[in-house]
């Protein structure tokens, strides 16, 4: 193949991790920035509850059809799914600061869109549910690069910690805004809900505006990386990492059947307990303190239990609840029922939440990140849809049984998918390859690339060494590669190349600048130990010959 060729000398190093020391859960909030983000966020976060408050009770008496008050949590869940990757893959390329004020202004706009059209009566069933399909666009697009700010702001040794506050600052907001919701929309209407959570978006607003944000590498890296490249880039990690698709289906079944009680809580205030909005928004509130209650005890939860054993006693938690919300009409047995609700979601998304950001490195964290989201609210969209449809069709008792089975049978999937905490990985402990010194610069959308990797292997050692590289390849397209191979030389079998191919500069660039992860560096450490020269494996990079003012002769030597 002609192309233009890379010779460097170094390959990665491994070098053990220590386990972490044990950080103060509110350790994070030292940092002033976080500290004061995280204010802001909670206040934007009554709003938010207050919001979907009063639009779900809304809804309830705009229409009779259980399928279209489920189709609330559709409304909101679906635009997250659809744009999640992408956003994801957005939040890896862009500015998040600028990013972030976009989706912060969208979401304060179409709250006011909505609160003015409820306060002046011209709201139906099809409006509500349009109004918070666009309201939620802002919230899928925000979500992806909102989390991975996070590792931003507080050293990794604290982003556990970090994860767990920003669960408190929800919930705790889920704990005070349907309570505030529900006097709200009592004494006022939906529609002033609706305008102060237009209103509440300010506070985030100005604390994003107020950011100094620093040039990330990660973003540096992918400044050439177009969009549908960096989508595919996601895609293919997740595909190539069993941890990661571990959580995905472990998150998928669980958001699956826990949506029933988001979706369909207040179908069975109205129907089944014939009771209020006050209640209802007291159930909310319940949830929401016992989300608060359990976080301040994660840190013990923690160390008390393994990653899989808190998310299967959690799938336990949520089985009762629903049963208990299908079969009992004690108001106050109802109100333990949903606090435990509210512990147990705060318990299984907190393992999720930390599991999916500290398996994977920090260049591709928000598309992971965005994939996850897909997936949760994929869970979530697909669900309500199908336990409304089912309490529809045979009432919501039957739905309800239906919901705490699939939770109980979800347990089952830790012997296939068990879940993996990697907050003690570090993915820059290796060191990286050596830059080239470069004749003639490429664009960053130049490629694809060649990279190669000339070894000698002794004959009775090319078994080891084709297993070795066969885990290798996996690794190497879980990083970017998108497509491997090993080869043996016809005229010198002990001479074995391997290779593999990138799409671009761009992501050859990041590869050098970015470190590995530790179970990379082991298996690059076991190859070149298997190597048996006198030099080093030779590492050669070349490059399609597509541009006209690239000559044939251009040597990219390093």
């Amino acid at each position: 193949m002609p192309g233009a060729s890379v010779r460097c000398s170094s390959m990665p190093a491994s070098t053990t991790v220590s386990p972490a020391p044990l950080v103060s859960p509110w350790a994070p909030l030292k940092e002033g920035f976080f500290r004061m983000l995280w204010i802001a966020s909670f206040v934007s976060n009554i709003g938010t509850w207050m919001q979907n408050v009063g639009a779900v009770w809304l809804m309830t008496h705009l229409t009779n059809s259980t399928v279209l008050v489920a189709l609330m949590q559709t409304a909101s869940a679906l635009p997250i799914f659809l744009l999640s990757l992408p956003a994801g893959a957005l939040a890896d390329l862009v500015d998040r600061r600028k990013f972030l004020l976009i989706t912060q202004t969208w979401m304060g706009v179409v709250a006011l869109v909505l609160a003015a059209v409820t306060l002046l009566g011209h709201i139906s069933p099809w409006g509500l549910l349009f109004l918070t399909f666009t309201l939620d666009i802002g919230g899928a697009l925000n979500n992806p690069v909102w989390r991975s700010v996070t590792p931003e702001l507080v050293p990794r040794s604290q982003l556990p910690a970090a994860i767990t506050l920003n669960s408190i600052s929800f919930n705790l907001a889920r704990a005070v805004g349907p309570a505030l919701g529900g006097l709200v929309v009592a004494y006022f209407s939906a529609g002033f809900a609706f305008l102060l959570n237009g209103l509440s978006f300010l506070a985030t607003i100005y604390m994003v505006y107020s950011w100094k944000r620093e040039a990330q590498p990660p973003t540096t890296a992918l400044a050439g990386e177009r969009i549908l490249a960096a989508m595919r880039g996601g895609v293919r990690y997740a595909r190539f990492s069993p941890p990661v698709q571990n959580i995905l289906v472990r998150a998928f079944f669980f958001t699956f059947g826990a949506s029933i009680v988001f979706a369909l809580l207040s179908p069975v205030v109205a129907k089944l307990l014939h009771q209020t909005g006050a209640v209802y928004s007291i159930l909310l509130s319940c949830m929401g303190g016992g989300a608060v209650v359990t976080a301040l005890l994660l840190p013990r939860l923690n160390r008390a239990f393994s990653i899989d054993k808190r998310v299967s006693l959690a799938a336990v938690l949520f089985a009762v609840v629903v049963l208990g919300m299908g079969f009992s009409s004690n108001l106050p047995l109802l109100y333990v029922l949903l606090t435990v609700c509210g512990g147990a979601w705060m318990m299984s998304q907190n393992s999720f939440n930390v599991a999916i950001q500290t398996v994977v490195p920090n260049w591709i964290q928000a598309r992971a990140l965005g994939i996850y989201i897909l997936v949760f609210q994929g869970g979530m969209a697909l669900g309500s849809f199908t336990w409304g449809a089912l309490a529809d069709e045979f009432g919501l008792p039957v739905a309800l049984a239906g919901a705490a089975a699939w939770m109980l049978l979800s347990i089952l999937l830790v012997f296939r998918f068990s879940l993996r905490n990697g907050e003690n990985l570090d993915f820059t402990i290796a060191s990286h390859w050596a830059e080239p010194t470069i004749v003639m610069e490429p664009t960053p959308n130049d490629g694809p690339v060649l990279i190669t990797i000339a070894y000698r292997i002794a004959q009775e050692d090319v078994p080891t060494f084709a297993a070795t590289m066969e885990e290798l390849g996996r690794i190497r397209r879980r990083e970017g590669a998108i497509r491997v191979g090993l080869y043996a030389d016809l005229a010198d079998p002990e001479r074995i190349m391997e290779y593999f191919v990138v799409e671009s500069w761009a992501e050859h660039e990041r590869q050098h600048t970015q470190g590995v992860g530790p179970d990379e560096a082991a298996l690059a450490t076991a190859a070149r130990n298997l190597h048996r020269g006198p030099e080093p494996p030779v590492v050669s990079h070349f490059i399609n010959l597509k541009r006209a003012d690239l000559p044939p002769a251009a040597v990219i030597s390093g």
